[in-house]
């Protein structure tokens, strides 16, 4: 029997800058096949054994989509309509029953303690508050429910902090929002979840900026 998630309430659509949100709809899937071989390993490692239904924060062109199970269902947060047509396609490919919720990750309208999985990759460095996103993530896990992520982060001293510093201004412009030097670590470590597990790592490859990353599960 197919698990029914209802909405607690209904929210409006967020309405994303009209070009920049394009563009990046338009990037973030033609960089599908880069981020696949940068983190396909690691993705496919944390997204392992999730259960039948995942919410996912920020979805984009639903670049996580292949690392689960055919026939998972997915409940897609994503704000940005131009990001819609991609994700239905890809969830045509790799057999996800999708639902799409077009609202932001700081209020998804989700029953509480609803779900056992919330997952987002390269997210958190973009949303208005993560305190927020985080709070909600927890108020919509059951206990014992994961939460697993994945997000570049702020750098510690030395010469890619000094080029994060630099770009930070245009990179937000650019990437509708995108923050480089976030300490997401620290923020997620201390919103309350039962348990923590962090990783950090260097990605390496093309962006140098987004270098310094983190991933990991918290449970609620």
């Amino acid at each position: 029997m197919t698990e029914t998630v209802h909405l607690a309430r209904p929210e409006p659509v967020r309405h994303p800058h009209p070009v920049r949100a394009w563009a990046n709809a338009k990037f973030f899937e033609s960089l599908d096949w880069y981020l696949h071989r940068r983190l396909g390993a690691r993705k496919k490692a944390l997204l392992a054994d999730l259960p039948p239904l995942v919410v996912e924060l920020g979805s984009g062109s639903g670049a996580s989509m292949r690392y689960l199970a055919p026939g998972s269902r997915l409940l897609a947060v994503e704000p940005n309509p131009h990001a819609h047509a991609a994700l239905r396609r890809k969830a045509a490919r790799y057999g996800i029953d999708l639902e799409i919720c077009g609202v932001g990750a700081e209020s998804t309208g989700l029953a509480t303690a609803s779900v056992d999985a919330v997952i987002c990759t390269l997210v958190l460095c973009t949303v208005e508050d993560q305190v927020a996103v985080l709070t909600e993530v927890r108020r919509i896990l059951r206990p014992g429910g994961r939460f697993v992520f994945i997000e570049h982060v702020g750098s510690g001293p030395g010469p890619i902090r000094a080029v994060q510093r630099l770009l930070r201004r245009p990179w937000r412009y650019v990437f509708d929002g995108c923050c480089l030097d976030r300490d997401t670590a620290a923020t997620i470590a201390a919103a309350g979840f039962a348990d923590a597990r962090i990783d950090q790592y260097r990605l390496g490859g093309l962006f140098v900026p987004v270098w310094p990353q983190i991933s990991g599960v918290a449970v609620a």
